[in-house]
């Protein structure tokens, strides 16, 4: 009753009231967190004091998360919710919005996207497994309505380019800036930086870290979008082998909503879920261990290693999703199937081994990181808001 209510409201709202021309609203990850490319513009904003000239909206499900600067926070799917959308002159998020939300004539809309594919996305996709997904034509059907409402498309290199051109059926304006939350990866990248996020985050200072990063599997999920988080690793090996050196940081995708006891590891695996924007942990990480993750596309900028453990490769890329280029050829570190592969892999890594392959992927994958993406699209927010060009 009370959705019904809502999108009455919204509907009188959208069409009598008339769109602001100061009110930007942004969301990130469906509303999950305060992460990734929409906070980094938002940071821009609120560096350059324009925080205090616009009304600047974020979508919470979590109104307790802190936000810097003059935000007003905005709880999702609640009136508020509803009222923003309806007179909002810009939108800036980094996940698709519901479908009964309705964009006016005069809303410009920015998608910045959350990562380069490697996995097929859309259009390209051949099946489906996601929860709620009833079939692979419905959600293609879905997803290019979507897409049409979007006016600008954030790429990060010419690959995601001419990749989201076509899956997305994307024909608007390409915004070939990089990624706006990679800016902080060249800019705080120095050992003041580093140190004073290790103090924040309570970490160690006398071990290296371990950054495991994994994507989630679209077939295991509880329902209503929240998936498990499963990794095949045995942590107890790890801990008994890596232990003296080494602690390991566990870091959720945004989409996994498990509730794992991870306290019999307390001096080896510290647990981060998906409210924390993982920047931080790049920066506070020795190495990365990830699989299928565009977590490799960002951490790559640090240059330092990258270890993938895909125990399931070929059911991802056979049976969920499938690839765009061939991994085992072109992912800049070693590749391991159980436990004990990716151990031997971090105790006997060698870069120089890995340094050609790297030098590829960065110019195919990094070729617009430069770190003055927040920049170029804040000016472009300035530009619509002030004379709507």
């Amino acid at each position: 009753m009370a959705k019904k209510v809502f999108l009455l409201l919204y509907k009188i709202e959208r069409t009598i009231l008339p769109v602001s021309e100061n009110v930007i609203l942004f969301e990130s990850n469906v509303g999950r967190n305060y992460t990734g490319n929409p906070k980094a513009i938002y940071e821009e904003m609120v560096r350059q004091g324009l925080d205090r000239q616009y009304k600047c909206c974020f979508i919470l499900e979590d109104l307790q998360v802190e936000i810097p600067g003059n935000p007003i926070k905005v709880k999702r799917l609640r009136w508020k919710y509803f009222y923003y959308f309806a007179i909002a002159k810009i939108w800036v998020s980094d996940s698709r919005f519901p479908t009964f939300i309705v964009k006016r004539k005069g809303v410009t809309y920015i998608q910045t996207w959350h990562g380069t594919p490697l996995k097929k996305l859309a259009l390209d996709m051949e099946s489906i497994h996601m929860d709620g997904e009833k079939s692979i034509e419905d959600y293609k059907k879905a997803f290019v309505s979507n897409t049409s409402t979007w006016d600008y498309l954030i790429s990060q290199n010419s690959f995601s380019t001419e990749t989201f051109r076509r899956c997305f059926s994307f024909h608007k304006n390409m915004l070939e800036v990089g990624y706006p939350r990679n800016d902080s990866l060249i800019r705080d990248n120095s050992a003041a930086k580093i140190k004073e996020w290790k103090d924040l985050l309570g970490l160690p200072a006398d071990k290296k870290i371990l950054l495991y990063a994994p994507t989630w599997r679209d077939n295991e999920y509880y329902g209503e979008n929240l998936y498990k988080f499963y990794s095949n690793i045995d942590y107890d090996r790890m801990r008994k082998e890596l232990g003296g050196e080494y602690i390991m940081i566990v870091k959720y995708h945004y989409l996994v909503k498990d509730h794992i006891d991870w306290s019999c590891y307390a001096d080896f695996i510290y647990k981060f879920d998906s409210a924390m924007d993982i920047t931080s942990l790049y920066l506070v990480s020795d190495c990365l261990i990830t699989d299928y993750s565009s977590v490799m596309f960002d951490y790559s900028i640090l240059k330092r290693p990258m270890f993938f453990y895909a125990y399931d490769l070929e059911n991802y890329k056979n049976n969920l999703r499938g690839f765009y280029f061939d991994f085992m050829k072109e992912v800049p570190g070693p590749v391991s199937r159980t436990t004990e592969e990716l151990i031997y892999q971090i105790k006997n890594y060698e870069f120089s081994q890995y340094t050609e392959k790297y030098e590829i992927f960065l110019k195919k994958f990094n070729s617009y990181d430069d770190g003055k993406a927040s920049e170029r699209v804040v000016e472009l927010l300035k530009n619509i808001m002030e004379d709507g060009k």
